[in-house]
């Protein structure tokens, strides 16, 4: 007997949903104590989907950083939680956290806050190392990362020797080495020209389809719309909207 929940037998009408990779419930973020507390986030509930990209959208000021980083472990939240592929991070604390975050997500700064000092590959490289992966295995993991953001030939150069946009890749590449289940981008394309800007999107947006991967991204940049898969609107502090983006139709070609 075939499942009534089989996709098969859904009408059409009904189309199945991916599988839910973000859940926050009720999230509240404070700063400051007792009458100076400023409240940042009030009772935040939204899922984000795997195997899509979302866009994170709102003014500024208006709590999309700050939930970003309780999301991805970087904040803890002043009331409730975030649980993410199935694990409650209210159960993690302190290096139980560290370790969950180290293996499970993958942080793209609008910076690239990549280090001056160390090649593209040791740059790439240093998740790996901070996970204990002996030096060489990293640096061969690292390698093959770069090969696939099509920075293979640039290997061995500094940041000084990059553009903004081959920066931003590096960083991308460094974000997906360990093979985080949630990759999450703060203004990506900010300080980026327009083509640049265009193929940092797209390779995000190639990350994004991964089966069991979750991907978030936070953006003003309008230009960016048409490669999110969901949009979720915020505004002083709070969800406005959450919407299928009608206007995605496949933008890498």
């Amino acid at each position: 007997m075939v499942a009534a929940s089989d996709p098969a037998l859904l009408p059409e009408s009904q189309p199945v949903k991916p599988p839910v990779g973000v859940a926050c419930r009720q999230i509240v973020k404070e700063f400051g104590d007792g009458d100076a507390a400023i409240r940042v986030l009030h009772g935040i509930d939204v899922d984000v989907h795997s195997s899509e990209l979302t866009l994170l959208v709102g003014p500024s000021g208006c709590g999309k950083t700050t939930l970003i980083s309780i999301i991805a472990g970087l904040l803890y939240p002043t009331a409730g939680d975030v649980d993410l592929f199935g694990t409650s991070q209210a159960s993690l604390a302190g290096r139980r956290l560290v370790e969950f975050r180290a293996h499970n997500v993958g942080f793209v700064f609008q910076q690239y806050n990549l280090l001056p000092a160390l090649t593209a590959t040791e740059n790439v490289a240093i998740p790996l190392l901070i996970q204990n992966v002996p030096r060489a295995e990293a640096l061969e993991r690292a390698r093959a990362v770069l090969d696939l953001v099509d920075l293979g030939s640039r290997a061995q150069q500094l940041p000084s020797q990059l553009s903004g946009g081959q920066q931003q890749r590096v960083a991308i590449a460094r974000a997906l080495v360990h093979k985080p289940r949630l990759l999450v981008c703060d203004e990506p394309t900010a300080a980026l020209d327009a083509h640049s800007g265009q193929t940092v999107m797209e390779l995000v947006r190639k990350v994004a389809v991964q089966p069991g991967r979750s991907v978030i991204v936070v953006t003003h940049d309008h230009r960016v719309y048409r490669y999110g898969d969901r949009i979720i609107e915020m505004a002083d502090g709070r969800i406005t909207s959450v919407q299928a983006n009608t206007a995605h139709a496949n933008p890498t070609h």
